[in-house]
């Protein structure tokens, strides 16, 4: 039995559509499915939560319909959806050793799909899933918010500063709805960075490496603690991560002069980004951050809450993969 799970909103209904495409080939083959559409925030994350948990009674989130009342082990969820969808699943799941996940993606970053390089036809994914041999498992992250005591997981990155101001006016933008229907929604990610760097205010924070390293910055940009390379729609800025060494890969950009942050920008696309001084990279599996401001947090561009005083961690052979 294959549960998937589908966002039809998705780069202004590209989910959907692919969706349609897909839904046939299970019926030709005899596929045992069951199918979920994202109806609003947090909905995902509940389903996905009472599934992995074997409930089967009817609730707002889920009818009865929808929870099946036997569940085998492993549970295999697809997901046709962005990253931000990705992590609403995260955010749900119990215990990850119960469930193979498959990803089929139609976000308009597609940060994971990227650094995976899935292939760009979706039956062509479908078939990897279906096969049933090929499997990753990898690392994922989490995010946990000192002042309100909560945490939240991540499959690609987490960040303060800058790239979740970011994603968090990117979230509220009507351009990008309309971009992304003319397949140019990154686009508005790089319009946004560049008006954030220029109202950005001096923010100083204290990081701390492992409990044993300490780093001040007298004022920084963002911090960016990434399990996979690319985030925000293509910006390389840790070209090193790799998601299966039980390690953040961090990249903060520091006391950088405006005019030079403008230059360094559009070289994170290949990596670059680090020949600029005041760029800085660190690799740990647990980094504590604490700033002079609160500042928008993100997990894989989703904003929950502004903070100052965060910790990311790196979680080992988390995420069992189907593709």
């Amino acid at each position: 039995m294959y549960y998937f799970i589908v966002n039809p909103a998705s780069k202004s209904g590209r989910g959907g559509k692919i969706w349609n495409e897909l839904e046939p080939v299970l019926t030709e083959r005899n596929i045992r499915y069951h199918v979920v559409f994202s109806k609003r925030a947090g909905y995902v994350s509940q389903y996905v939560r009472e599934l992995t948990a074997g409930l089967a009674s009817e609730s707002d989130s889920a009818s009865a319909s929808e929870l099946p009342e036997n569940l085998g082990h492993p549970i295999r969820l697809v997901v046709l959806g962005g990253d931000g969808t990705i992590n609403e699943v995260l955010q749900g799941i119990g215990d990850f050793d119960k469930v193979q996940l498959g990803y089929i993606p139609a976000g308009s970053s597609n940060d994971l799909a990227r650094d995976l390089r899935l292939p760009k036809d979706p039956r062509h994914i479908l078939d990897i899933i279906l096969s049933d041999r090929i499997h990753r498992t990898l690392d994922i992250g989490s995010v946990h918010y000192h002042e309100t005591n909560t945490t939240r997981y991540f499959a690609v990155s987490g960040g303060i500063g800058f790239d979740a101001a970011v994603c968090e006016e990117a979230l509220r933008s009507r351009l990008k709805k309309v971009l992304n229907k003319f397949g140019l929604g990154k686009l508005i990610y790089l319009a946004i960075a560049l008006k954030q760097i220029i109202t950005a205010r001096k923010t100083a924070c204290n990081i701390y490496l492992d409990n044993e390293k300490s780093v001040h910055y007298k004022k920084f940009l963002f911090i960016a603690s990434m399990i996979h390379q690319y985030e925000g729609g293509g910006f390389k800025f840790c070209p090193g991560a790799d998601a299966t060494d039980g390690l953040l890969d961090i990249c903060v950009a520091g006391s950088l002069a405006k005019p030079l942050i403008l230059l360094a920008l559009p070289t994170a696309f290949w990596g670059k980004h680090y020949l600029f001084p005041g760029i800085d990279t660190y690799r740990c599996s647990v980094i504590k951050i604490e700033t002079s401001a609160p500042l928008w947090v993100h997990t894989d561009g989703e904003v929950q809450q502004s903070s100052r005083s965060v910790t990311f961690a790196c979680h080992k052979d988390k995420l069992h993969l189907m593709v």
